[in-house]
């Protein structure tokens, strides 16, 4: 189990281990792109080697990608369909040639369509994105809030997408946001609740596709569908919540990446592993 922060890639892609380093992350994750369109990071083989040199150097266990926010597959605008499988191709093509371990998505909304022919339009287009892929970057779908008909917000639905007979022979995996899942109604705020809701997602889901964890306090209620990131241990879901999710034995080798602001990036940072090193001390 290790942790890590989202971090920039301003002065180019090679910066991102450098920057992870800086704040103390053992893993990091970064966008290869605008996240919200148009320019986009130059990338070639002599890039790739710098950013892997840098990663190496810096002693970065794992990297991942975030994939930009207008994905949407579920969209009824042309545009933003096609764009959405082409740019999570690409993505996972950049993906293989940095050596990150996953790209992981957004799926966008059913407010176009509605969920019976939105999830069709979205299982197809997932399955378009992945068709005739060898690359080593694996594909995750990130739980919603599940405000204004975001897909992805419940474990039913999670995995009616993973297991679908369509897409399961490209191992498609989950990343967990811990303020996402609180805000969906997914309790871990004690150990008994932390199991529970494992167990649901195993049930529903699987735990083999539990790949990755935002790791997120929430500034909104338990049940909200209200996407609002806070720093570990000042939210909703406070330092007890935390313990008993990074306890569970089930999530030993998980890797944790924060999406909280600058300002106390470093100190949530040191929580988390102060959680994890006095799990590991009890364990002896």
């Amino acid at each position: 189990m290790y942790f890590g922060a989202h971090v920039s890639i301003a002065g180019g892609l090679p910066n991102a281990p450098l920057n992870a380093d800086k704040i103390g992350c053992e893993v990091f994750q970064m966008f290869t792109r605008s996240p919200r369109g148009g320019w986009v990071a130059p990338l070639d083989e002599k890039i790739a080697k710098q950013f892997k040199d840098n990663c190496k150097e810096k002693n970065q266990k794992e990297w991942v990608i975030h994939a930009p926010y207008f994905i949407n597959f579920s969209s009824a605008n042309p545009k933003i369909k096609h764009g959405s499988i082409s740019v999570i191709r690409q993505e996972l093509e950049r993906g293989t040639m940095l050596g990150a371990a996953y790209l992981m998505t957004h799926l966008g909304s059913y407010k176009d369509l509605g969920p019976e022919k939105g999830f069709k339009q979205l299982v197809d287009g997932i399955a378009e994105s992945l068709k005739g892929y060898k690359g080593s970057t694996q594909l995750l779908v990130e739980i919603s809030a599940g405000a204004s008909n975001a897909i992805g917000s419940t474990f039913e639905e999670l995995g009616n997408i993973v297991n679908h007979t369509k897409l399961k022979k490209y191992n498609v995996g989950v990343c967990y946001d811990t303020q996402h899942g609180f805000a969906a109604g997914y309790d871990f705020r004690t150990p008994k609740a932390a199991k529970a809701t494992l167990d649901k997602f195993d049930k529903e889901i699987g735990l083999e596709y539990f790949k990755m964890s935002h790791c997120n306090d929430s500034k909104t209620e338990f049940g909200s569908h209200v996407d609002r990131h806070d720093h570990i241990g000042d939210g909703q879901i406070g330092l007890n919540g935390f313990k008993s999710l990074l306890t569970d034995k089930r999530l030993a080798k998980v890797n944790f990446i924060l999406e909280t602001e600058d300002d106390k990036v470093v100190q949530d940072l040191e929580i988390l592993k102060k959680i994890r090193a006095k799990a590991q001390s009890s364990a002896r």
